[in-house]
């Protein structure tokens, strides 16, 4: 575990109103040689917008833009769009997030989908399409669609508390074959909830997929699994420690304290580079060996 000694990458920045509070969780891309970073914002008003960097080697940021490039346009995401998650499917990119808002009488925090086409985003022409509720009224949260297709179906890996659960579909619209996939641990790190963290990665030992978990005294930290690579609902190994957990002030102090959270990670030569909001605050980054991330033999 190597935490970036420039931590935190990112910080609020006053003067913007929309994200002059907090910057955290981000979605990530590895794409044309550069690390293209969707990370939450909010700002006086408290609501969530998403924000975009970007890197050439994923820990200096050398482009920053001064406005969100997504952002609340309907009741049922009003307050806010939150935790991003990036998948390229072909040639767009299809984001899953948290949608904060109405339904009915209620607040409740929804899964949502959207996409855009590759070469619009890399031109930062932000022409999102259709946005659509996954599972309407139902409260669920850390969405997270894999990058290929099983058997002619797509996959996500979504939270219904406190479990990781999954869902297929034919078109990224209809979801069904809700089943679950893993929960919390009695004693352990995670024994209060666990949810997905960044896009899974496809090895060939199988599908790395870091999560996080969080115990009863709500600390949060990052754990990894890995996952059959023709059957993801097969679980090969789970970390029994955390890969990441709270130590550094920036992780402990803030405004929900003692928390890594993740919704980014990318392979980057033999090394995975996880980005993490730093107590709902700040975004950080941290890089680990895949060898270490790997079970041993």
């Amino acid at each position: 575990m190597k935490r970036f000694q420039g931590n935190p990458i990112l910080e609020p920045i006053g003067t913007h109103g929309w994200e002059s509070r907090r910057v955290f969780n981000a979605a990530v891309l590895s794409v044309d040689k550069r690390i293209h970073v969707l990370y939450r914002a909010m700002g006086n008003d408290n609501i969530s917008r998403l924000g975009y960097v970007s890197s050439s080697d994923g820990y200096h940021v050398e482009e920053r833009l001064p406005f969100p490039i997504f952002e609340p346009t309907c009741d049922t995401e009003k307050d806010g769009c939150e935790d991003p998650r990036l998948t390229l499917l072909d040639d767009r990119l299809v984001m899953a997030y948290t949608a904060f808002g109405k339904h009915g009488s209620q607040r409740v925090y929804q899964v949502s989908l959207t996409s855009i086409a590759l070469k619009d985003f890399l031109a930062e022409r932000w022409m999102w399409g259709e946005r659509r509720l996954v599972f309407p009224g139902i409260r669920n949260k850390d969405a997270v669609i894999f990058p290929r297709k099983f058997d002619g179906k797509y996959i996500m890996f979504h939270r219904l508390e406190p479990d990781v659960c999954m869902a297929r579909s034919d078109d990224l619209q209809r979801w069904y074959d809700l089943k679950f996939i893993m929960g919390p641990r009695a004693k352990s790190w995670d024994r209060w909830k666990v949810g997905a963290a960044g896009t899974p990665i496809e090895l060939n030992e199988g599908w790395l997929f870091i999560y996080h978990g969080v115990n009863f005294e709500k600390i949060y930290s990052l754990g990894v699994a890995l996952l059959d690579k023709k059957n993801p609902e097969e679980i090969l190994y789970r970390s029994e420690e955390p890969i990441l957990t709270p130590m550094e002030d920036y992780e402990r102090f803030g405004k929900v304290p003692n928390v890594v959270f993740s919704c980014g990670n990318v392979l980057m030569s033999d090394q995975v580079l996880v980005y993490y909001g730093g107590a709902d605050s700040v975004l950080c980054v941290a890089a680990y060996d895949l060898c270490e991330l790997l079970p041993k033999k």
